[in-house]
């Protein structure tokens, strides 16, 4: 939980909004529409979209790279959107970005890689040694500061990106799509990484990102992108047990969690079919979600209910579980069922009807 300290805004959109000027006659392409976001100093923010959803144009207005068509950003308390180009690559010191394909320099050792923008902002060589070393040792590639880029495996390459971002000492991470071009297993060392940078050097970190997995595993709130407006917004456990947009739902459907089996897919009708059973699925969350309320609810209402799969997890610290389940279709047995249910403080979302 965040102190009175880290619950300050680091970053503030303000209604931005960029337009680009078409290439011909026409109207102009809206990248980002409208956008109000409030970032805490400390804070995980997963900023999820699909490809064309504006997240690109976010960073690049974040970074003072872009200049918005309308309202302001705002970075540690200057409105960086009303700066020029000098005022602008000043605020950006206390930004370091995180790229998807690594962008070192395969002339330059993992080293010489972290150094370089301490050596573009003139600082002296012992100074840039010593502080080299100590984010070499932050990153664990202690052993590897000689290494060039084609030596090193790609969650290495991730992690000298890593370092040279925060070799001038950023108030904010930026990663766009950091974890995109690794593996599983390297993704999660990637992940613990930042949340170990976040804890002990109390950066906000902003990850941009189509995986909602990524978000998922150490994110502490999430925005949802769409068409560059945001659609959604609220903490992991929030967006993870109710989302209320349907993209969301999408992006929700490629994670694990319980499944719609394909037997029973393939006959899912939203009709309701005489003797027929209803396909519901139920969300958990808190300290319901391990408790057996679906024994309560057959023994209290004398019905039939069948799991047909299920998964409980912990989401930020809570208890999060999803069932799928069937029960008789006929209308007053449903919604007594998903009236207890909802007794319970618990979701229950009727997916249709099967024969």
């Amino acid at each position: 939980m965040l102190g009175p300290a880290e619950n300050r805004p680091v970053i503030v959109l303000d209604r931005v909004g960029k337009t680009f000027s078409p290439r011909d006659k026409g109207e102009g392409v809206i990248a980002v529409d409208d956008v109000s976001v409030s970032l805490s100093a400390g804070e995980i923010v997963g900023i999820i979209g699909r490809s064309g959803a504006g997240k690109s144009t976010l960073v690049r207005l974040i970074n003072g790279l872009e200049t918005p068509t309308s309202g302001t950003v705002t970075v540690d308390g200057v409105a960086i959107s009303s700066l020029d180009e000098r005022g602008a690559r000043q605020a950006r010191r206390a930004i370091g970005m995180v790229f998807q394909h690594f962008n070192l320099l395969s002339s330059r050792t993992a080293a010489d890689n972290i150094a370089l923008p301490l050596e573009i902002a003139g600082r002296p060589k012992d100074e840039i040694k010593k502080r080299v070393d100590e984010l070499l040792g932050l990153v664990g590639l202690t052993a590897e500061r000689d290494r060039y880029p084609s030596e090193l495996s790609g969650g290495q390459k991730q992690r000298v990106g890593i370092a040279r971002a925060l070799a001038a000492n950023p108030k904010v991470l930026l990663c766009d799509e950091a974890t995109s071009a690794l593996d599983p297993d390297t993704t999660h060392q990637i992940l613990e990484l930042l949340a170990r940078i976040r804890r002990e050097l109390k950066l906000t970190i902003i990850l941009i990102t189509h995986e909602m997995a990524v978000v998922k595993a150490i994110a502490d709130r999430v925005v949802v992108l769409e068409r560059g407006r945001v659609i959604e917004q609220g903490t992991t456990f929030e967006i993870f047990s109710a989302p209320k947009h349907p993209t969301t739902r999408s992006f929700l459907s490629t994670l694990g969690g319980a499944q719609l089996p394909e037997t029973i897919a393939a006959r899912l009708t939203q009709e309701r079919p005489p003797n027929g059973q209803a396909v519901v699925r139920v969300i958990f969350t808190g300290p319901q979600a391990n408790q057996p309320v679906l024994s309560r609810i057959t023994r209290v209402l004398n019905v039939d209910i069948t799991i047909v799969s299920g998964q409980v997890e912990t989401i930020g610290g809570k208890g999060f579980g999803t069932l799928i389940v069937t029960v008789p279709g006929d209308e007053v047995t449903l919604n007594g069922v998903t009236a207890a249910i909802q007794r319970l403080d618990l979701n229950a979302e009727v997916l249709g009807y099967v024969a």
